[in-house]
């Protein structure tokens, strides 16, 4: 990931962090003022409610002392406390709840059986238990029907004044959608009023108001009546969020405590809702405009500081890759102008010091070339001299012996001829390296073939042979010959190491994306010296080499893009561990035809 994009990433989530933290604050603090709102408004609906529901008590406990003070009554509880047959009484109850308003009315007796009835005229006989609330505050009941059905209204229980013995009028009225017509609600406030009719929640039950309407209040309405208190929660109406609204059921209990109703009071959260989505399109807005702004920003500042510095990247890699004489231009004054001139600063001076570590390491280089060279001439030039010597010697001797003495000098000097002509061939090999034909080749199969060719010189020196190859391919790009010739003479270094014989361990596997082949021997093993100076062109350990051969394996290695070092085992000996990439691994721009 570049720095630009870094920056617009960093830049983005700053903007959309920050915003979506606000929005969420503010969202969060809207719901709660909302809360807070719609809590107020049901404390005062229900506080209104209640005032309400006592108003309508007192105003039917005061009807129904009023039909108690009659004067029908009057006279019908002094002709059946005179023995009049309370039979001839069943139509009064009707007539009475007409002439005042009222959905219930029954006169009962002082044993407590019905004499008149105006919802149930059928009922005469039956047993009031009402009426041992006689003079009391009016309260909530379940009245039964003729058609089998039962409401629930508001009752009171008065006795006719001067009756003897006492007659009792038992009245009320019916909590319908009438109760809550004068009911104050706000436009975002709904009150519902759900009868407790039957052993299962019913949405009929719900007093004007539709059953679609009503029908999502079933779970609040039925907490409240099992457990006889208050019940909030929110209700969705609709699918649709802005159509929910916080819902309070109020249990509305009985004489004998029993819950006979509910209050439902319902407040819209429309209004929430509808200012939530205003931030939220705020915030996705600014979002979006701080995120313009990010990609603004970050290309203010790649230009002022990313472009530079990959500028500057370019420059090194270019610099890694040999060209010293890269530059980069200084467009500005700023620590990344500083930079790029430091950067020139150090390419020159890595340029002059290039120049003045090349010419000293020709220096000496020539001096080690001819301080071997002159070593490898002087020990075939002293017997040329011997002979020479001997041959003007012999000049002055007979003629017999004088041929007998040029024939062995001759020989000598032919010999010697042909050494000399040997080291400089070798010399010659070394400086004419070719250079590597690259190709797509298993390493595994260069390995088996080194060690097929030296199998049989290994087993006449009493060498055994351990190999360890992996069985997945070792794909490379490499050329097979100049390969076989730097494993081959790894092999030959390890057979001059054990003249003894010993144990030779051949392994080719996998490490990471590369490579590995290990040449371990069991010979008398190197000293750090030996092993800090061992790949040094013309330094040996033998008494007839030439001090190329690692050499030579170094830049073959080498010029694979590969890597070969010497290690020290602890059970003694010498191992040669050689690194080249894998195909998959390895750059186009390394691969040359």
């Amino acid at each position: 990931m570049t720095l630009r994009q870094k920056l617009l990433l960093m830049f983005s989530l700053t903007v959309i962090g920050v915003v979506t933290a606000v929005a969420w604050t503010v969202s969060i603090r809207v719901r709660r003022v909302f809360e807070d709102i719609n809590r107020d408004q049901t404390t005062a609906l229900v506080s209104q409610f209640q005032r309400t529901f006592e108003e309508r008590a007192a105003e039917t406990a005061s009807t129904v002392e009023h039909v108690a003070e009659s004067d029908p009554l009057h006279r019908t509880s002094l002709e059946i406390g005179s023995g009049r047959d309370p039979s001839q009484y069943l139509t009064i109850a009707g007539t009475l709840a007409q002439d005042y308003h009222l959905d219930y009315l029954e006169l009962v007796g002082h044993e407590g059986s019905i004499i008149s009835s105006a919802q149930w005229p059928a009922r005469f006989g039956y047993m009031e238990r009402d009426i041992g609330a006689a003079g009391k505050p009016a309260f909530l009941n379940d009245e039964n029907l003729p058609d089998g059905t039962s409401q629930v209204g508001l009752f009171a229980a008065r006795v006719v004044p001067g009756s003897s013995p006492p007659l009792y009028v038992v009245g009320g009225r019916q909590l319908n959608a009438d109760f809550l017509k004068n009911f104050p609600q706000t436009p975002n406030t709904r009150a519902y009023l759900y009868r407790n009719l039957g052993t299962e929640f019913d949405p009929v039950n719900f007093t004007g108001a539709l059953q679609n309407e009503t029908a999502p209040f079933k779970a609040l309405v039925n907490q409240a009546l099992t457990t006889a208190h208050n019940a909030t929660g929110v209700v969705y109406t609709t699918p649709r969020r802005e159509d929910s609204v916080d819902a309070t059921a109020i249990p509305l209990k009985g004489s004998d405590g029993s819950v006979l109703a509910v209050l439902v009071v319902a407040n819209s959260r429309r209004g929430m809702v509808e200012v939530q989505r205003h931030i939220r399109d705020i915030a996705f807005g600014v979002a979006g405009i701080g995120i313009l702004f990010a990609i603004a920003a970050s290309l203010w500042i790649a230009a002022r500081v990313s472009k530079p510095v990959e500028e500057l990247a370019r420059a090194a890699a270019q610099v890694a890759a040999g060209d010293w004489n890269t530059r980069v231009e200084i467009r500005a004054r700023d620590e990344i102008g500083v930079l790029a001139k430091s950067f020139n600063n150090m390419t020159h001076e890595l340029t002059e010091q290039r120049d003045r570590l090349v010419q000293s390491e020709r220096v000496a280089a020539w001096r080690e070339l001819a301080r071997r060279l002159a070593h490898e001439l002087k020990n075939p030039l002293f017997p040329l001299q011997i002979t020479v010597e001997n041959l003007v010697r012999a000049h002055r001797l007979p003629r017999v012996q004088f041929d007998e003495v040029f024939t062995e000098s001759t020989e000598t000097l032919q010999a010697e001829i042909a050494n000399l002509r040997a080291i400089v061939g070798r010399f010659s090999d070394f400086s004419k390296m070719p250079e590597p034909r690259l190709e797509k080749m298993d390493l595994r199969e260069a390995v088996q073939r080194v060690i097929a060719l030296h199998a049989a010189a290994l087993e006449q020196k009493h060498i055994s042979i351990a190999t360890s190859i992996s069985p997945e391919p070792l794909r490379i790009l490499g050329d097979p010959e100049l390969l076989h010739r730097a494993l081959s003479n790894l092999v030959l270094n390890a057979m001059d190491a054990m003249p003894e014989g010993g144990t030779l361990t051949i392994s080719a596997s996998r490490s990471a994306d590369f490579a590995r082949i290990s040449v371990a021997d069991t010979g008398p093993g190197l000293s750090d010296e030996e092993c800090s100076r061992l790949f040094t062109p013309y330094f040996t350990t033998r008494q007839h080499g030439t001090g190329l051969g690692l050499a030579i394996v170094q830049s073959v290695i080498s010029d694979h893009r590969g890597s070969i070092t010497v290690e020290r085992p602890e059970d003694g000996g010498a191992r040669f561990v050689i690194q080249l990439p894998m195909v998959n691994y390895l750059l186009p721009e390394h691969v040359t035809a």
